[in-house]
């Protein structure tokens, strides 16, 4: 029997959480074909790699990016790739590029998610050819794509293509009968076609970007329940999943989205919300999370939150970060793109009451803490402020209010001061519960968006480290069979793709990891350029001896760490569409071994 790969003497983990065990796996024609404790014979084998020490698992998911720019012009999405996540999921957050053209996504996507809004309207009229959710699978399934994709329909994008962006997002205008119609039909159209399920939005600070409805809320925000409630019923009878954002803000809206996933004598509504998190602004909030996720899934609902296991730590250059939307001066000022006129806010005496007003208002839920002690500047022309907060710098300033520190050093400085602050996840005995819970889904990253801002790229090894660490000191939490289980075959089977699984007949999309090399390199700062974002630098990880090999369907695309001549250049992912299950395990005589 012969090989194209041979992963030789890892130790080798296979999604289901089942234990671990050391193996020799053989791949052909881009599926395992053999896992077994002997050695396998390597004649003519074109690729021997040795694993032993190391850790062979499924490649990981990412349950939660913004990528549906980025795949247009650099579909190879290195950036995942390099860290072990070979199934990346589009059209998140109700947004998706589907059914809008240019100029709508530009101002979809630009502000909202801190993409540059002209790469947008470029990227999607230069490679639009699509009409339909078919035409954009062969679309996207006709480039270099490196890992897997899967999708949600956003529900912004068909509002938009429907009922045009400003009739979109406006409260007093109700989608006509037809309207209403042709959402659902597009919704039937991606539900056939495979698409796991629909993304909706309902929080407040998701502001739009361009000229005509600039800093509106995104259109999802103003559904009413009724148009909402029909295409809930369509992913109910479909078995498919509603990803949502709740508004934070009303309490109501919470519980309404918590309970919308039970069943009450119908399906149950299969529904992942964002996000678990343990917030710095109310660290008493995560502990009715995971309950209310129980009680829902107790009495029959399908119910998950998802969730970034590591600490929410973000970086911004001036005041361009997105947590000054949830609140009204922040807005204001995000609102201005001409510097000039932003700058003249900043200095106006009334808008800076206004500031601190907001600023030291402790009521109401938030995501910002709103604290300028806790907030480090890392990077300034000015040299004596760097390594202090903006409240030091108050302080040195003649107990200057942190505001009107933050905001001189602004005008002062723009957006070349950059500094940094955790918003949550801050707390590592709250990670570690987390990360046992059944009704959390440990995703999350937001990558391909807030390029400037924040970088998850490898948030799975991230997690690894901490359950290996965990176990070195004897105070395991979760095993590492079991981490791995959470971060692949966990959430292929809840999406209902075939992927998160190492098994015989699966396909081999594999990551190989270095154990002793989960160290700290997986939390230093690193940039790189974008190309077809017009060179902008951006915030990514950089781990390259933590990862030793990435294969997408039996093809290494990953080695030591840097991405193969391979990536770019031939397509490895494909689009993964929803129900068709990974193959069940099965035995080669001779061949496979029970690791149990």
């Amino acid at each position: 029997m012969s090989y194209d790969t041979i992963i030789r003497g890892g130790r080798w983990f296979d999604g289901t959480g089942a234990p671990s065990a050391v193996r020799t796996i053989g791949i052909r024609d881009g599926h395992v074909v053999a896992i077994s404790p002997e050695p396998l014979d390597e004649t003519d084998c074109p690729q021997i790699i040795d694993a032993a020490g190391k850790w062979v698992l499924p490649g990981m998911l990412d349950i939660h990016t913004h990528y549906d720019v980025e795949v247009l012009n650099g579909p190879s999405l290195p950036e995942s790739l390099r860290h072990g996540v070979t199934t990346v999921m589009l059209g998140s957050c109700s947004l998706s590029t589907v059914h809008v053209g240019g100029t709508d996504a530009g101002d979809l996507f630009g502000r909202v998610e801190a993409i540059p809004r002209d790469q947008v309207i470029a990227a999607v009229d230069d490679n639009k050819t699509w009409t339909s959710c078919d035409e954009y699978i062969s679309a996207l399934q006709a480039r270099p794509l490196g890992p897997n994709l899967a999708a949600f329909i956003g529900h912004s994008d068909m509002r938009t293509a429907v009922m045009g962006l400003d009739r979109a997002t406006r409260a007093d205008v109700r989608p006509t009968h037809a309207e209403q119609a042709r959402m659902e039909q597009m919704l039937a159209e991606a539900l056939a076609a495979g698409f796991v399920g629909m993304s909706s939005q309902q929080l407040l600070f998701d502001k739009i970007d361009g000229d005509t409805c600039r800093s509106r809320t995104l259109p999802s925000t103003y559904a009413r329940p009724r148009e909402l409630r029909r295409l809930k019923s369509m992913l109910r009878r479909a078995g498919r999943v509603l990803q949502s954002g709740p508004d934070i803000q009303n309490p109501l809206n919470l519980v309404s989205q918590v309970t919308q996933s039970l069943g009450l004598l119908r399906r149950p509504l299969k529904t992942s919300l964002l996000s678990a998190a343990d917030v710095k602004a109310n660290p008493y909030a995560i502990w009715i999370m995971g309950p209310l996720a129980r009680l829902a899934n107790t009495f029959g609902g399908n119910f998950r939150w998802q969730h970034l296991p590591v600490p929410f730590e973000v970086y911004a250059d001036g005041i361009d970060l997105v947590v000054f939307e949830e609140f009204g001066s922040g807005a204001a000022a995000l609102h201005l793109r001409d510097e000039l006129e932003r700058n003249e806010l900043l200095r106006d005496e009334s808008y800076r009451r206004r500031f601190r007003k907001d600023y030291e208002n402790k009521f109401g839920v938030r995501v910002w803490h709103r604290d300028f002690f806790d907030a480090e500047i890392v990077a300034c022309p000015d040299q004596s402020v760097v390594g202090k907060s903006f409240g030091q710098v108050g302080q040195d300033r003649g107990e200057l209010h942190p505001v009107d520190a933050f905001l001189d050093l602004v005008l002062e400085h723009g957006t070349a001061i950059r500094w940094r602050t955790t918003i949550s996840n801050h707390r590592p005995e709250v990670l570690k519960k987390l990360a046992r819970d059944p009704g959390i889904q440990l995703g999350f990253s937001d990558a391909g968006a807030h390029l400037r801002n924040m970088a998850f790229y490898n948030m799975g090894l991230r997690l690894l480290r901490h359950v290996r660490d965990a176990d070195r000191a004897g105070r395991p939490f979760i095993s590492i069979e079991q981490a791995v289980h959470r971060l692949t075959g966990e959430l292929a089977d809840w999406y209902r793709i075939d992927a998160g699984h190492l098994r015989i007949g699966d396909r081999a999309d594999v990551v190989v990891i270095d154990p002793e090399h989960l160290d700290d390199s997986l939390d230093a700062y690193a940039e790189d350029t974008v190309d077809h974002y017009g060179g902008l630098s951006r915030m990514v990880n950089r781990n390259n001896a933590t990862v030793t090999a990435v294969l997408v369907g039996g093809r290494t695309v990953v080695a030591d760490g840097e991405p193969t001549d391979l990536v770019g250049r031939q397509r490895t992912g494909r689009f993964l569409r929803a129900a068709r299950h990974a193959p069940a395990p099965s035995a080669e005589k001779g061949q496979l071994s029970s690791a149990r």
